[in-house]
């Protein structure tokens, strides 16, 4: 890709969101779709540094950015405004096209050749014309409000110089009237040089009155220098504000992707400041993204430039994309118009497109994008159903790779079942588990997966025995056998509603164990130990049979031990009604473990009972 599309692709998927989403990139992986949810961006590998050039690969349409990896079709916030416009109404009103030839009136007016005070007037005036529409969105009263602001600026500027020079002219006759007083005492004549100290008194005689004669006229001589460098500063200051601001406006205006206002803003910039400067105050990070991209460092004629170059490209996607969407090549012709989307989504040749055309492309994105989300949950049936409707949507789609996943996950989920259903007839138990877990993890709702489990089951009678299992582990509370073994439970409870809602109710509840043991090792490992133990204590007052975690549970009481027994030692005083004593005890282990929860819960409790008239805190129950 040639620099200046490679730096339109940049500084757009600058002001994209990092999320994840599927929009045109219908070809999945050839392989089953990883459990957990990818994300759009890569992590540069250990110890390369980001390189802040941007880098796009043709092939893979990866943009290489500042050590991370974009997918430029890949992006949540792309599809949500792409599938807008696909739906959005063409724009051939008679107020649209009103605009477009406002527009190009504007433009033209402008053109080089033609920018005459009179033509950038009318241009000018044409400006609230334009904002008044509303897919404007008031830019137009933007670049209006920069045009006059500059205008502004340059009167002021104007009015400095006519300052300047009548403080020059002040400036010269101070000059004459210093030059005739030193001049007029010349003719003087100085006393006989054989009386020596009538002489010294002569000559400082005259150097006094010289001086007093001078004064007034050095004094302003020197107030007009200086007040002429403060104009002359004035007036540049005032000149670079507003070059900063409309220059400000233009970067804003190409951020955007409102090509068409770049280049009338650009050419009022140079009807506006006619001295040839177009360079373009901007921080060292953009600088650096033009000068390694384009070659030449930031100026307004380069945005004018890339300006063009967007339409033209955007134009040109445009048109590829009736061309393939004419030959029923809609993948390809997805991929053209999303291109030409990301480019100028403001363009005419983009909101002229009609609707039914625009439609056909959102029905096969929609396709693609269920058919990916089918791979990810491995639902194969559903995704071959989708490959089907996709090859008689578009002609270009190449199915190959996912039907190689799914004849893939069809083949090896038989392999296991057929596994399943020997161990099954062998007795081997062991197996047999493996096998199903197997063929459940590589393809969940394969048809074929609760029949033969069905199968084996009443042949092997191991689907009785698994129940018989459940109902004794359920009356000796051993949950954590049942969680260890859910997946033949689960596969035993198929056909009995009861017992698997008994069976959802451990898992539930050992979901929340788990996680309250994760949680609390990962706060120990941070060194909180009062902490850990809080939250293995909050989950073990609801489930104390469980051995992990009392074994957990007892092995932060050791380690957090001073925080342990003082908060005991409150609890226990609170029960035999020592308030006094208690509160101490609750305030002491606060002091050890400032973010207590037991600790605070239980000042509340005490200092609601000492004065609940003033406090009106509730008093729980206190703790076991």
């Amino acid at each position: 890709m040639t620099p200046r599309p490679l730096l339109l692709f940049a500084l757009c998927l600058a002001t994209a969101l990092p999320t994840r989403a599927q929009v045109l990139d219908a070809t999945p992986q050839p392989a089953p779709a990883p459990a957990s949810e990818p994300t759009a961006t890569t992590p540069p590998p250990p110890g390369e540094k980001g390189s802040p050039v941007p880098v796009l690969d043709p092939g893979s349409e990866l943009l290489t950015w500042n050590g991370r990896n974009w997918n430029i079709n890949n992006q949540r916030l792309f599809q949500a405004r792409f599938e807008k416009y696909l739906n959005a109404p063409e724009g051939t009103t008679a107020e649209d096209q009103e605009y477009q030839s406002l527009l190009r009136a504007i433009t033209d007016k402008l053109a080089p050749g033609k920018a005459t005070p009179a033509n950038v007037d009318d241009a000018f005036r044409m400006l609230p014309r334009a904002a008044a529409y509303e897919i404007d969105a008031h830019l137009s009263e933007s670049i209006a409000d920069a045009v006059y602001t500059s205008w502004q600026a340059m009167r002021n500027a104007q009015r400095i110089e006519k300052a300047n020079a009548s403080l020059e002219q002040e400036r010269k006759s101070h000059e004459w009237n210093t030059r005739i007083a030193t001049d007029a005492n010349r003719n003087e004549r100085a006393p006989s040089r054989t009386n020596e100290e009538a002489t010294k008194d002569w000559a400082k005689r005259q150097q006094l009155r010289r001086d007093a004669e001078m004064l007034p006229y050095t004094t302003r001589l020197a107030e007009a220098l200086a007040a002429i460098k403060l104009n002359q500063a004035k007036k540049e200051l005032s000149e670079l504000q507003a070059k900063i601001e409309f220059q400000t406006l233009l970067v804003q205006l190409f951020v955007q992707r409102r090509f068409q206002h770049v280049i009338i803003a650009s050419r009022f910039y140079r009807a506006v400041f006619t001295d040839g400067d177009s360079s373009l105050h901007v921080g060292s990070d953009t600088k650096d993204l033009f000068a390694k991209t384009t070659g030449n460092p930031p100026t307004v004629n380069t945005l004018d430039a890339l300006a063009h170059e967007a339409m033209r490209d955007a134009r040109e996607g445009v048109k590829a994309f009736q061309y393939l969407a004419d030959a029923n090549e809609m993948e390809s012709a997805s991929k053209r118009l999303a291109e030409a989307f990301l480019i100028g989504e403001y363009l005419p040749d983009l909101r002229t497109l009609p609707r039914e055309r625009k439609r056909a492309t959102l029905l096969f994105t929609q396709q693609a994008n269920q058919l990916i989300n089918a791979l990810d949950v491995k639902d194969y049936a559903r995704a071959e159903t989708l490959v089907r409707e996709l090859e008689k949507t578009a002609r270009d789609f190449d199915a190959s790779r996912p039907l190689a996943a799914i004849e893939t996950a069809r083949t090896v989920s038989a392999m296991h079942l057929a596994k399943a259903r020997n161990a099954a007839v062998s007795g081997d138990r062991t197996t047999l588990e493996t096998e199903l877990k197997a063929a459940t993890e590589i393809w969940p709702r394969n048809p074929a997966l609760q029949e033969i489990s069905g199968r084996i089951f009443d042949s092997a009678d191991i689907q009785q025995q698994a129940l018989a299992d459940l109902e004794r582990l359920l009356t000796q509370q051993n949950y954590r056998q049942i969680f260890d073994d859910k997946l033949r439970f689960i596969a035993a409870t198929a056909l009995y509603p009861d017992r698997q809602e008994k069976l959802r109710q451990v898992l539930n509840d050992m979901a929340q164990i788990e996680t309250a043991i994760l949680r609390s090792t990962e706060i120990a490992k941070h060194g909180d130990a009062a902490g850990a133990w809080e939250t293995a204590e909050a989950t073990f007052l609801r489930f104390p049979q469980d051995n992990k975690l009392n074994q957990l549970r007892a092995n932060l009481t050791t380690e957090a031990a001073d925080f342990v027994r003082t908060l005991r030692t409150a609890q226990s005083l609170e029960e035999k009604g020592e308030t006094g004593s208690s509160l101490a005890w609750y305030l002491k282990a606060q002091k050890l473990y400032p973010a207590t929860t037991y600790g605070r819960e239980g000042i509340e409790r005490l200092v609601g009972q000492i004065i609940p008239e003033e406090t009106g805190l509730e008093q729980p129950t206190p703790p076991r």
